[in-house]
């Protein structure tokens, strides 16, 4: 029995089922939105003016057949959505409060928590929906079980997808949806883990929002070629940006003190300062990287290896954070407990 309550004690369950239930018209917004982009898609294909079609000319006249694509293209661009919705919500909540903001803390936290967990949903629908059409196109032939096998390798397991632009657009898309499942439930485990540590993790997740977004520009045929909707897309980015760097600079939370914390503030400003500058004049210019119709575009300038080694960096870093939030806090514990003795 003792060892049911430490594993019950660890994740917070009423918490989590509660969220939930309050996410049911949340995700209902969000299947409505999928299904509407749904039928956008698919009838710009009926009408031949679907971009993907350029990149893919077997699907045009094939939006019966290639439903399942559609279907994943659409619950991507809702999970996409929904993403920046959660992102935006989780930096105004974790900055210093705002006057101007007509929503509660404790609103806007729980608004977090609800959109968070449709994200992950939107994002596991994505690529089953995908998987699906591999399993359905069957490109190398194979039987039934070959068939289902090889697209759960292809579109599950991370640097498997063989061939063009997949094996990097794919393999990012999957650690971003791998790594916002961990960051993304850390919270009903915060008691656990600690409340600095919790927000040192949770934090982190930014970086899944930039790996979601990066596999978007690089892998979504709408968005294949240059052109307003691909700038859309950079421009939505502003807000994300504008309101990090306010986060940074007027966080809730007293940040720590650490010359190794402060210096990676200052860092993180600066990186973020730098990110406005370059959407904003990607935007100006037009040079999105994007590719141009009939024209054959640039080889990969990213390998598999160089992503590897960037999520080995990200861990190394958090894990290194999340060591120092638990000492800090062991240390606060002390210090309390002493004054509490003296006393």
């Amino acid at each position: 029995m003792r060892d049911v309550r430490r594993v019950r004690g660890w994740f917070d369950g009423g918490a989590f089922r509660q969220d939930l239930r309050a996410a049911w018209l949340d995700a209902s917004v969000a299947l409505l939105i999928t299904l509407a982009i749904f039928a956008w898609l698919t009838w710009r294909v009926h009408a031949g003016t679907s971009p993907t079609i350029d990149v893919i000319p077997t699907f045009a006249g094939g939006a019966g057949t290639y439903w399942m694509y559609w279907m994943s293209q659409a619950f991507g661009w809702s999970g996409l959505l929904w993403a920046w919705i959660t992102v935006l919500l989780g930096l105004v909540r974790s900055s210093r409060p705002q006057a101007w903001l007509p929503l509660t803390p404790s609103t806007v936290e729980k608004l977090h928590r609800t959109t968070s967990l449709t994200t992950i949903v939107l994002m596991f629908a994505h690529a089953f929906w995908f998987f699906a059409e591999e399993v359905r196109g069957n490109a190398e032939g194979l039987d039934p079980v070959g068939r289902v096998w090889s697209a759960f390798l292809n579109v599950f397991v991370p640097g498997v997808y063989p061939s063009g632009t997949g094996v990097i657009a794919i393999l990012i898309g999957l650690l971003a949806l791998y790594l916002s499942v961990p960051l993304g439930l850390a919270y009903y485990a915060r008691r656990r883990i600690g409340a600095r540590a919790w927000r040192v993790l949770h934090s982190s997740i930014i970086v899944v929002y930039v790996l979601s977004v990066w596999h978007t520009l690089l892998y979504g045929t709408n968005v294949w070629y240059d052109g307003w909707f691909r700038t859309t897309v950079w421009l939505l980015q502003l807000p994300v940006a504008a309101l990090l760097l306010v986060r940074l600079l007027a966080p809730a939370y007293r940040p720590a003190r650490g010359a190794l914390d402060a210096a990676g503030r200052w860092v993180a400003r600066t990186a973020v300062a730098l990110t406005v500058v370059v959407v904003l004049a990607v935007a100006g210019s037009g040079r999105d990287g994007g590719r141009t119709p009939g024209v054959d575009g640039a080889g990969l300038n990213v390998s598999p290896v160089m992503v590897w080694t960037g999520l080995a960096g990200f861990v190394i870093v958090v894990g290194v954070a999340v060591v120092r939030a638990h000492r800090a806090a062991a240390r606060q514990r002390a210090v309390v407990r002493a004054s509490a003795d003296a006393g």
